[in-house]
């Protein structure tokens, strides 16, 4: 049996302004955006050339999820973006305002980088070493 992960969700405080950060900073592609109700939007987006997993961006309801807002994971790194060229992709990032926590850094595994998304939640951006 196959199985492979078809989307996470990521609590965000308005969909507009989250779509507007993940396409145009972080260059990822509107998968859909559908109306379900009142308020309420399934918005599916993903990094360039993703071909099964996707991010739905849940807009945070009532206080517990206003609350977790950036903080999804408790302060660690939650979030894994791997890319074929880091230092493009990274030089094209800081110009674009992405807020960089450290410099990046060459691992055993990978050339990597951490990164704040405009809530702080925290992403790891890295070129594993296994990736051309």
């Amino acid at each position: 049996m196959a199985q492979h992960f078809a989307a996470f969700s990521l609590l965000v405080k308005d969909y507009d302004e989250a779509i507007s950060y993940y396409t145009e900073i972080l260059d990822f592609e509107l998968i859909e955006d559908t109306t379900l109700a009142p308020g309420k939007r399934w918005v599916l987006v993903a990094p360039p050339g993703a071909k099964e997993t996707k991010m739905l961006l849940a807009k945070a309801n009532g206080d517990a999820q206003q609350k977790a807002l950036g903080n999804q994971t408790g302060g660690r790194v939650g979030f894994f973006l791997n890319t074929t060229d880091f230092w493009t992709d990274f030089e094209r990032m800081k110009t674009k305002g992405v807020k960089f926590l450290e410099e990046p850094r060459e691992e055993s595994y990978a050339t990597v980088v951490v990164f704040e998304d405009l809530y702080g939640n925290r992403w790891d951006f890295l070129q594993p070493k296994n990736m051309s």
